[in-house]
């Protein structure tokens, strides 16, 4: 939860000028020596020009257009001096264009340079030559809870969120998706997609992927963001760059959402034409286990898919459907594969 030094917090003082972008904490005592070190003496101008909005149109047949949208819009952060720019992938999935709009007001066309589903993370480029200065890519692994950060979105000065971690946790999603140690900030900021996570020294430590109503583990729950520590981006980044894609065997996948409910996995939705979908299972089924195991978490039943080794292995399900148990066999395959790719010329 939010310390209780939270009331001087919120008398935090941002000070966004032309010269300089310094962040302060108040000096009460407890606070003095982060007060002296949190002044990041950051050039504003070459700061902001770094933070653009991305917008993407997805394909017309695109499979994703159903649970994210045709038009999708958030921000992304100029991570290098050739202008490759970090964002959330879901804005990007399927995207049939892409644009990107600066600080300036400028509009210019881009293109998807790699994605990557086990991190959530996507990689774009502007078409045209752009000149902005990167963001440093920060050490997301020593983020502790209680630490206070930005964040930061294509709003660029008008819409900074000062905020608290509180939480490094798992979090899994129901689109078979696990990260071991996610950021949690309260409070939330509504323009979350692609927000750029802003630690005392100006670098980016996380990209903004939800907003939540649970953002700290134990009560009192409070509402806030999930951010993906770019600590996983650092890895795979030369792969991203150079295929598109992470080195190395890609995950099964099975497309299928199931959400915890008192401790059974319920079936919420089944990707059409995906794995799961021709193997039969529905939604309102009851995922019992993978194998003999049982499972009772989506965490427990990633687990044992991502366990049964990459995709292309074939995943045996066991399954409540009405009264019947059935065991179904399951040929998983890579995501990215089930996505409509952009015909090229």
């Amino acid at each position: 939860m939010i310390p209780s030094r939270s009331r001087s917090w919120w008398r935090v003082t941002a000070w966004l000028i032309a010269g300089g972008l310094a962040v302060a904490l108040p000096a009460v005592a407890a606070d003095r020596a982060a007060a002296d070190n949190v002044q990041a003496g950051i050039d504003a101008e070459k700061f902001f020009g770094a933070i653009v909005k991305v917008q993407a149109r997805a394909l017309p047949d695109a499979r994703s257009a159903t649970t994210l949208g045709a038009e999708r819009e958030g921000t992304g952060v100029v991570i290098d001096k050739d202008g490759l720019i970090l964002t959330i992938g879901y804005l990007v999935i399927e995207a049939d264009e892409v644009r990107i709009s600066d600080d300036r007001g400028r509009t210019l066309p881009a293109v998807v340079v790699g994605y990557d589903h086990a991190s959530g993370l996507a990689l774009v480029r502007s078409v045209a030559p752009f000149d902005a200065a990167p963001l440093h890519l920060g050490d997301s692994a020593a983020l502790a809870e209680s630490d206070p950060v930005l964040i930061v979105n294509y709003g660029g000065r008008s819409d900074v969120t000062l905020a608290y971690v509180v939480s490094r946790r798992s979090f899994t999603g129901n689109w078979e998706y696990l990260l071991d140690r996610a950021i949690f900030t309260s409070p939330p900021t509504l323009n979350w997609s692609g927000a750029a996570l802003i630690g005392k020294d100006g670098s980016l430590l996380g990209v903004g992927s939800l907003i939540l109503r649970d953002a700290t583990a134990a009560d009192p729950h409070l509402p806030g963001n999930m951010f993906v520590p770019v600590e996983l981006l650092t890895p795979i980044l030369p792969d991203l760059v150079k295929s598109g894609r992470r080195a190395g065997p890609a995950r099964p996948w099975l497309g299928v959402a199931a959400d915890e409910i008192q401790g059974r996995l319920l079936v919420t939705r089944v990707s059409p034409e995906g794995p799961a979908d021709r193997a039969g299972v529905h939604v309102g089924d009851i995922i019992l286990g993978v194998g003999g195991d049982a499972v009772h978490s989506q965490e427990e039943f990633y687990r044992k898919v991502w366990g049964r080794g990459a995709a292309g292995s074939e995943i045996p399900l066991r399954v409540l459907q009405d009264s019947d148990v059935r065991e179904l066999k399951v040929p998983s395959i890579d995501r990215l594969d089930y996505f409509r790719q952009k015909p090229t010329l």
